[in-house]
Order: C-alpha cells, then structure tokens, then sequence
C-alpha cells in the first residue's frame, strides 16, 4: 500500500474527530460563566454531582468487582460461563435500553423495586439511582479488565510463592495484585469515564431534576434548549475532563505494558 493513502486517511479521520472538539473549544472562547437566569449555578451544581456520583461508582467497582473479576478468572463455579456473558451485556445495551431495564427492576412498580418501597427505599429518580445507572453501565469495563489482567497472570508466580509457605490471600495480595495493577488501573479508569459520560440510562432511571439527578451530560441536554452558551461551557469543560483522563489512562497504559 503507497504511504500516502494510511497517512491521508489518518489525518482523515483526526479531522473527523478532532474537527467537533476543536470549534467547541473555539465556540466557548470568551464566553461567559454567569449568563441569564443561574447558569453558574446549574454548572456548578451538575459538575459537582457528577463528580461525586462517579468516584462512588468507581469506588464499588473497585470494591466489588475485583473479587468479582477475580472469581470470574480464576474460581470454577456453576453458572460461571453465565457470569461472564452478563458481564458483556451491559456494555453493548443501548442507553435507553438500560434505563428501561434498570426501571423495569428497580422502578417502582419493578420487579425488585416493589419490595424496596415497601421498605421506604426509592431508587428511580434519586441520587442514588445516579449511582445504580452509573454502576449498571460503567461497571462491566472495569471488571473485564480486571478478568483479563487476572488471567494472565502468571500462576507460576503464585505457586512459588505458596511453596515459600504464604497463603492464598498471601500470594494473591503480594504477587497476583502487584502483577495486575496496572491493568486494573486502566480498568478503572475506563469505568470512571463510562460513569462520568453516562446519559440515556441515568436520563431514564433518575431523571434530570437540578442538584440532585442532573449530571452533566444532563445539564448539556437542558442548557442546549434555551442557553446554548451555557452548554459550550460545560460541555468544554467536559473536553478538559476528557483530556485528564486521556492522559492518565495512556499514563496507566504504558504502565502495563512495561510490566507486561
């Protein structure tokens, strides 16, 4: 193949993608933050949540989903193979379809979200639903990469060192997860940036009330029907946020592939 056509179609398609962000970034050039009605403030109020709301959902994937990850890697269970394909769903779900199902199960009148209300627990639209939406969508990222990193790590390794007479949690805590943690880093950043991104399924499940389900996808959406500018501004902010986590997970990925 002659070098200039994989040059002129790289530069091809970075004009594709880069073309949108570059007259964003361009558009939002001495644009202000106050602007009519409480723009500042619905900024503010939609960047802080989804900060908060995001980093909860990292933190219960980490939590949760390493052991999750590591049973799906390592451990023979009935039903594993199972496991493992409700893992990719959520990542191929549409948004909307993801919301309808979160409602479906936790709504209300849902198949589970029944008994929660009769225990005075409500899920769809609060903030806590943000969390649930968030965690449905962005979760299955953080644990496929951890199921990977976790099978390939070198067994051998973990042998030696329980001949050398440590434990199970001995040889997972200082060899398997040593070994993996560059890759689980790349994992959760990729569900950081799922969560934080999220749209249809939270738009869905909780809603877009101001302070407390409005996220900044959200606030995007709103602001663009009456406050294009106000939209500019967030969604270049949320260019700025996309850059940081472009970075840390390029940071995160050189990291596996020197200990790789």
């Amino acid at each position: 193949m002659p070098r200039r056509v994989p040059v002129f179609a790289a530069v091809a398609f970075a004009t594709l993608l880069g073309l949108p962000v570059a007259a964003l970034v361009v558009r939002s050039l001495g644009t202000p933050l106050v602007g009519p009605g409480s723009r500042a403030d619905a900024i503010s109020a939609a960047m802080a949540l989804s900060l908060l709301t995001s980093i909860e959902t990292l933190a219960f994937a980490i939590i949760v989903g390493t052991p999750a990850a590591f049973a799906l890697a390592r451990v023979p269970f009935r039903g594993r193979a199972i496991a493992n394909a409700l893992v990719e769903i959520p990542i191929i779900l549409p948004p909307a379809v993801a919301g309808l199902a979160l409602l479906m199960a936790f709504g209300r009148r849902g198949l589970v979200g029944v008994w929660l209300a009769d225990a005075g627990i409500s899920l769809a639209f609060s903030t806590t639903g943000v969390v649930v939406a968030q965690c449905f969508v962005a979760m299955p990222f953080y644990v496929r990469t951890a199921r990977a990193a976790f099978e390939r790590a070198d067994r051998d390794l973990e042998a030696a060192a329980m001949v050398d007479g440590a434990t199970g949690w001995g040889a997972f805590r200082h060899v398997t997860l040593p070994v993996a943690l560059p890759s689980l880093g790349a994992g959760a950043v990729l569900c950081w940036s799922r969560a934080l991104g999220e749209f249809g399924a939270t738009l869905m499940f909780a809603g877009s009330l101001r302070g407390r389900t409005q996220t900044m996808p959200l606030a995007i959406y709103a602001l663009l029907e009456n406050d294009l500018d106000g939209a500019v501004v967030l969604g270049t902010a949320f260019v700025a946020i996309a850059v940081v986590i472009i970075a840390t997970s390029s940071w995160v990925s050189r990291r596996a592939v020197t200990n790789y």
